[in-house]
């Protein structure tokens, strides 16, 4: 299994989170406070929306792709690495109220991309740590 993840900054959780269900017709798989995200099976995506500020436009947070085991984490960080991209590997971090293990690169845009891998759910948003892109969740702060 794997699949694309887009992050979303939404101002209104509650509206996308109705949009979205209606258009990839599914309810999400997991919602928490200011957080909520979809797996999405056709066309297979994992959706976030992580509630922004009241006002605001949507934007991209960040964009990954879920794999289904830390070896294959492990082997996009190599391949990527040897590919000649920068790259910033977390493990056992928590991001999304999920726990994780992860490696980061940013392409030319700036956009921030993971390969990531969930083991476990996690009480909290969480961030990345060190100085991994400040995407998990979109800032530093989350």
């Amino acid at each position: 299994m794997s699949r694309v993840q887009l992050a979303l900054r939404v101002a209104d959780l509650e509206g996308s989170i109705a949009f979205y269900s209606k258009l990839f017709d599914t309810e999400p798989a997991k919602r928490r406070p200011g957080y909520a995200n979809f797996a999405v099976t056709e066309p297979p995506l994992k959706l976030v929306l992580i509630e922004g500020e009241a006002g605001d436009e949507t934007r991209l947070d960040h964009l990954g792709v879920e794999v289904a085991s830390t070896g294959e984490v492990t082997a996009a960080a190599e391949r990527l690495g040897e590919a000649g991209l920068a790259t910033f590997e977390e493990n056992d971090t928590s991001c999304c109220y999920a726990l994780q293990d992860k490696v980061w690169v940013t392409g030319p845009g700036k956009e921030p991309w993971e390969v990531y891998v969930v083991k476990a759910d996690a009480e909290t948003l969480g961030k990345s740590t060190g100085t991994a892109p400040d995407a998990c969740c979109g800032t530093t702060t989350c």
